[in-house]
């Protein structure tokens, strides 16, 4: 109640990304120190019955991961645990530093409950982000999965310099034995050559690539939500055939506009995907359609408009093993992890 009523009317009046610079210094700060942790804890760590899950044998304390695109550079490990989370996605991480699109590249969109994302893939690059997570020690029970994307320039724009791309970082982070799992964002839509991977013959020759570094860990697919179950079923045919591949990921940004409940608040011409509530009946029935397909085949992480403790339920019936998130945080505040974590303690049976 104080972060909605006190500050995020304040916060709301400052530039969005700074406001996410400073959370992420001040946890990557706070994570540092035990004490810090031992108060964020107290407020915002969830104490109540077990609601473990272990999904394709790792185990998350609670089913609930930061999505990609928040701690892009893998600074918020230490404290995410102590605000309830059970995994974090890092990342996209690319190949090389990427600077990411021209500011601003990010914008609110409150009365629609979104963000305009726009971020191109800013991050130190995978070399930098391995050496960071090296001097982590992960808490038990809490994921670290690692997403890779393409890095964000010309050079990398073509399709066989965008699979050695992808290539450089899943072979460096399997050879350092970094993250629990890894992510291939194939459907990042602000970058240069838009989602080559998102058509079927490409993205099998993506994973025909990948699918030849030994990876004994788990590999999900970052999927789109804009596309028609016809064609979304297409990708999921070429993914169901490698063995690596064990779920997927739906999905990521929604890049229709006229999703929203108050198109006025957007620029007329696109500039950057939408993330929070347009995204999430989307995403759901996608979620509902894939596994009603393909039972068990894979593993379904839901991610997409998760605001509320009963939006969380409907993405779990939807078909989701585990839940992301990050517009839902932010719009309802810190505690908001701790809530979702117990209101499914009271609705387990789902």
């Amino acid at each position: 109640m104080l972060y909605k009523k006190v500050l995020k009317p304040i916060l709301f009046k400052f530039n969005p990304e700074k406001v996410h610079n400073f959370f992420v210094s001040t946890g990557y700060f706070a994570g540092k120190s035990r004490f810090f942790k031992k108060i964020i804890h107290f407020f915002y760590g969830y104490k109540g019955k077990d609601i473990s899950k272990t999904v394709d044998g790792l185990t998350y304390k609670t089913p609930f991961l930061l999505s990609a695109g928040f701690d892009y550079n893998g600074k918020l490990v230490n404290i995410l645990p102590d605000i309830s989370f059970g995994g974090v996605e890092v990342g996209s991480v690319t190949a090389k530093f990427c600077l990411g699109n021209k500011k601003p590249r990010l914008t609110r969109l409150p009365k629609s409950r979104s963000i305009i994302v726009n971020k191109g893939l800013a991050n130190d690059g995978v070399e930098i982000v391995i050496k960071r997570l090296k001097k982590i020690k992960k808490e038990k029970d809490f994921t670290v999965g690692v997403s890779i994307a393409r890095t964000n320039d010309k050079k990398s724009a073509d399709i066989e310099a965008g699979i050695a791309d992808y290539f450089y970082s899943f072979k460096r982070l399997n050879e350092e034995n970094m993250g629990d799992y890894y992510t291939l964002n194939i459907s990042c839509p602000n970058v240069f050559g838009g989602e080559s991977f998102t058509v079927p013959n490409l993205l099998e020759k993506l994973l025909l690539k990948i699918s030849s570094i030994q990876c004994h860990k788990p590999v999900y697919i970052k999927m789109p939500i804009n596309l028609e179950w016809l064609e979304f079923d297409k990708l999921l045919k070429v993914i169901e055939k490698f063995e690596i591949i064990k779920g997927v990921i739906i999905g990521n940004l929604n890049k229709d506009y006229s999703s929203l409940d108050y198109r006025e608040e957007a620029p007329e011409k696109y500039q950057g995907g939408l993330s929070g509530k347009p995204c999430f009946k989307i995403s759901n029935k996608l979620i509902k359609q894939t596994r009603s397909v393909y039972g068990k085949r894979f593993t379904i992480i839901g991610c997409g408009g998760v605001m509320s403790p009963e939006e969380m339920i409907e993405k779990f019936r939807a078909g989701s093993d585990l839940v992301a998130l990050i517009t839902g945080m932010i719009y309802n505040g810190p505690s908001f992890v701790k809530s979702l974590a117990n209101y499914y303690s009271n609705h387990i049976d789902i």
